[in-house]
């Protein structure tokens, strides 16, 4: 599938050459900076205007960072705001190594890529097997923290467009929480990137919280809002289809993951699919109930060719790369459009989520 080729046509909200869009971005470790691409490219566009945004892990840090800047200053403010969040990712390393063992980090990857060229198993595979984050104890701390801190909560928290949902997991019940308004801090980030077998659970209001993918990948149904747009813009990180079989541990849990986190969002496309043949055969009436218009941007063939340890290592070189096919997916699917919601190409749902 060619990347940035797949949305659904129209757009009833614009109005005087202004597009309103409600923004779902995906979860992914570190590859979240392809989304960091894809808003940047969004953000020069004039005539867009962004109403919501319901993100999830790296969704939710983009979501995050990208309101702080709109609300600080405008389009250009979000840009520079997102590329400070990606940059400060970056200098982190590897989301697994707490900050005191960041300046081992080279040496460390030096012999973890040696080990992973010379024996027939995956290293980390085995030892994720048997790691835990709390067998740090004390010594442990969330690398992500300082980034999270860095943000500006008062902008986040304004009750001003875009909206922002936050989606996290509760590890005890299995139900997805989403976040909002003045409910979201440092803590509900955290919890939304909480990937645990790399961090410890963040604790909210007595609750233990894991990542928000296991729920909703992003959850969608804050966006169902009759005050928001009908144009859904979807910004996946998980491929749908990958055509080699894993067969490393690591390449196994992955796609495991991949497959359990883009679960959520086939159900709710599913759910919509459903709604719009009620209301294009007539069961429901218009206005009754939302007649969402899907479009997605991806790039699933650059996905299947970056490794698994990529998610978690978010080297300059991978950001970058990342940030630039997100740029290059956002230009297309505006070419496809011509920069206008109206002309895009529709997608069929079925194929998606069947």
């Amino acid at each position: 599938m060619a990347a940035g080729r797949r949305c659904e046509a129209g757009s009833g909200d614009a109005g005087g050459g202004m597009a309103r869009v409600s923004l779902a971005l995906q979860g992914g470790g570190a590859h979240g900076a392809f989304t960091w691409g894809v808003l940047d490219r969004l953000l020069e566009e004039d005539s867009l205007e962004i109403a919501a945004v319901s993100g999830t892990s790296a969704g939710a840090l983009n979501g995050a960072a990208l309101k702080a800047g709109l609300v600080a200053g405008g389009r250009e403010a979000a840009r520079k705001r997102l590329r400070k969040l990606w940059e400060d990712v970056a200098d982190v390393g590897d989301l697994r190594m707490i900050p005191w063992l960041q300046p081992f980090a080279p040496v460390m990857q030096y012999w973890q890529d040696m080990a992973e060229a010379l024996l027939p198993v995956s290293p980390q595979g085995i030892a994720a097997q048997f790691y835990s984050p709390y067998a740090w104890g004390g010594a442990w701390s969330n690398p992500l923290e300082p980034i999270v801190r860095d943000l500006d909560f008062t902008h986040i928290c304004a009750e001003t467009e875009p909206r922002l949902f936050i989606g996290a997991t509760n590890l005890r019940t299995g139900k997805a929480r989403v976040f909002a308004g003045q409910d979201i801090s440092p803590e509900a980030l955290m919890a939304s990137a909480c990937i645990p077998t790399v961090f410890q659970a963040v604790e909210i209001d007595g609750e233990a919280y894991w990542d928000g993918g296991f729920a909703g990948n992003p959850s969608l149904w804050p966006l169902y809002d009759r005050h928001l747009p009908d144009d859904l813009l979807i910004v996946q990180v998980n491929p749908m289809r990958r055509d080699a079989v894993p067969d490393t541990p690591l390449e196994i849990q992955n796609r495991m993951n991949e497959i359990s986190f883009n679960a959520s969002l086939m159900s709710e496309l599913r759910a919509v699919g459903f709604v719009k043949r009620l209301i294009a055969q007539g069961h429901i009436a218009k206005g009754q109930m939302k007649d969402l218009r899907v479009h997605i941007i991806a790039d699933d063939p650059l996905m299947n060719d970056l490794s698994a340890t990529t998610k978690l290592q978010p080297s300059e070189h991978i950001v970058t790369r990342l940030f630039e096919a997100g740029r290059s997916a956002a230009e297309a699917f505006l070419a496809t459009c011509d920069g206008d919601l109206e002309k895009a190409v529709p997608v069929d749902l079925a194929k998606v989520y069947s």
